[in-house]
């Protein structure tokens, strides 16, 4: 049996930007519509059938924050957002309010179309975004509660440094996502007086050897001269 694409709505007022993620989105068999504003998409949301929705975050009028938290509220669809802001703040208020995943611009299509297939997956299965932080990976990966352990498939866990466990935050938030180091810097020391990309290093270096110890394979990637994933298979 063939797996059925998800319904897409895209709500982003750059036009430019809208119609090509529409003619992508359409092109790879996506049933897809866009709306320029949170007033648009609310009109024709009564008359359109969706099931996933792309949010820009600065929007005119209506923000996109309000959409996803309507949108968490009423249940049943699944949301993303698709915005320039990428500080920690802003990605954590989205996924408190209910976000599914956080991507920041310059979006990758086919990354991007690869995450609209899996959270359709987990949207048909029940998952719910009560809580982005506990909430597993879509491989069951999790952090606890508290943020002091690794919760990964089959009851394994690993307890995490504080740093640890703000990096496999923000790379847990948006799962096959690339993230540069100087984005995993800011995110993580964004009051540092002067950016050290090896503190990065040295904190997922800390983190695999911990996990090599404890035989539990984290599934983290580093991709040359593009930057750190939370992939799909441990390597």
């Amino acid at each position: 049996m063939i797996e059925s694409l998800p319904r897409i709505a895209v709500v982003e007022d750059n036009e430019d930007l809208r119609e090509e993620l529409l003619f992508y989105l359409n092109h790879k068999g996506f049933p897809a519509w866009g709306a320029g504003s949170a007033e648009s998409f609310w009109k024709l949301l009564h008359r359109q059938n969706v099931d996933i929705v792309l949010v820009d975050l600065g929007l005119p009028g209506e923000d996109g924050f309000s959409i996803v938290q309507f949108l968490h509220e009423l249940g049943g669809y699944g949301s993303i957002v698709i915005t320039a802001r990428g500080d920690q703040q802003d990605r954590l208020r989205g996924l408190n309010l209910g976000a599914d995943l956080f991507l920041v611009k310059p979006i990758n299509f086919a990354q991007l179309a690869d995450a609209l297939v899996q959270l359709n997956r987990r949207l048909k299965h029940g998952a719910t975004t009560e809580s982005r932080a506990a909430e597993p990976g879509w491989q069951g990966w999790s952090l606890s509660p508290s943020g002091e352990r690794l919760l990964g498939p089959g009851g394994k866990a690993l307890p995490l440094s504080r740093q640890e466990s703000a990096l496999l935050s923000i790379l847990l938030s948006s799962t096959n996502q690339v993230f540069t180091r100087q984005a995993l810097h800011d995110l993580m020391f964004e009051h540092a007086a002067e950016p050290d990309l090896h503190r990065i290093d040295v904190i997922l270096s800390r983190l695999r050897q911990k996990a090599r110890r404890e035989d539990i394979p984290i599934p983290i990637r580093t991709i040359f001269g593009r930057g750190i994933v939370f992939a799909g298979s441990a390597v």
